[in-house]
């Protein structure tokens, strides 16, 4: 029994989602009369780094980010056990994954009406110094026509002197930039965008544009590039900003801004 979530007036209910080292539950809360989500992590289950480095990590980052594209915490709570429980926002229509999945690739329009709010989000956490570092489709929420971007565990505070370099690997090997799977020091934020070029790709082809089960393989693939088949009808302005979004050389993959300027996502 979860006494500390009864003591602020919160009834658990269903699991939602699981994380590698967390349980995501929904969750009645009777101070505000409406459902909740709530993250539960246990310091007890997770490996050292996990607790030491990416856990302070995320509930510092996750108290500074308030935007209509992001799921907003209410509130942190610890047990006496070690548990941490975040109660969120709930997003009650799944993710952009159970959506493709369900109803196969979204209409060009639909697409781009959530992918302006996925710019909109991470342009906002790149403008706070945050880089999201697992960017996915599993990771993108819905709540109506709304676009909620959630999951800051491997997300990184960027440094505001000097240009950021990473060598740190995280996230979903599906959604990696070339940089990142071959370890070499890397700008996240600019891994960030290859990864809204795959959540593009997924939306409009309901699959992936890399064969993530051979690593070797897949960095040829990204190397040569991908495009859209002909019988999803997208077009030309569509296909260019995925292929910029999906430039293998990092240098010369745009940031968040100049993607949020391309003309696909400015027209009427």
């Amino acid at each position: 029994m979860e006494e500390v979530l009864l003591a602020n007036g919160y009834q658990l209910g269903r699991t939602i989602g699981e994380g590698t080292y967390s349980k995501v539950k929904e969750a009645f809360s009777k101070k505000h009369q409406k459902k909740v989500a709530v993250k539960i992590i246990d310091k007890r289950e997770g490996p050292d780094e996990f607790i030491q480095r990416f856990l302070p990590r995320e509930l510092q980052i996750v108290k500074r980010l308030d935007h209509k594209n992001i799921i907003r915490v209410y509130e942190m709570l610890e047990s006496a056990q070690g548990k941490i429980y975040l109660v969120m926002e709930l997003a009650e229509d799944g993710d952009i994954f159970d959506r493709v999945l369900h109803e196969g690739p979204l209409p060009e329009h639909r697409a781009r009406a959530l992918f302006q709010q996925l710019v909109e989000a991470i342009r906002y956490c790149h403008g706070c110094g945050v880089a999201h570092r697992d960017l996915k489709c599993e990771n993108a929420l819905l709540q109506g026509f709304t676009l909620k971007l959630t999951d800051f565990g491997f997300a990184k505070l960027l440094p505001r002197t000097r240009k950021e370099l990473s060598q740190t690997f995280c996230g979903s090997t599906a959604y990696a930039a070339p940089e990142v799977l071959q370890g070499v020091p890397h700008d996240s934020r600019k891994g960030d965008v290859w990864s809204t070029g795959v959540i593009l790709y997924v939306m409009l082809s309901a699959s992936l544009p890399f064969d993530d089960t051979d690593i070797p393989k897949m960095l040829g693939q990204q190397q040569k590039g991908v495009s859209l088949p002909r019988h999803l009808g997208v077009s030309e302005e569509c296909q260019d900003l995925l292929k910029s979004l999906l430039e293998p050389d990092m240098i010369l993959r745009p940031s968040i801004e100049e993607v949020s300027w391309h003309p696909w996502l400015t027209s009427p």
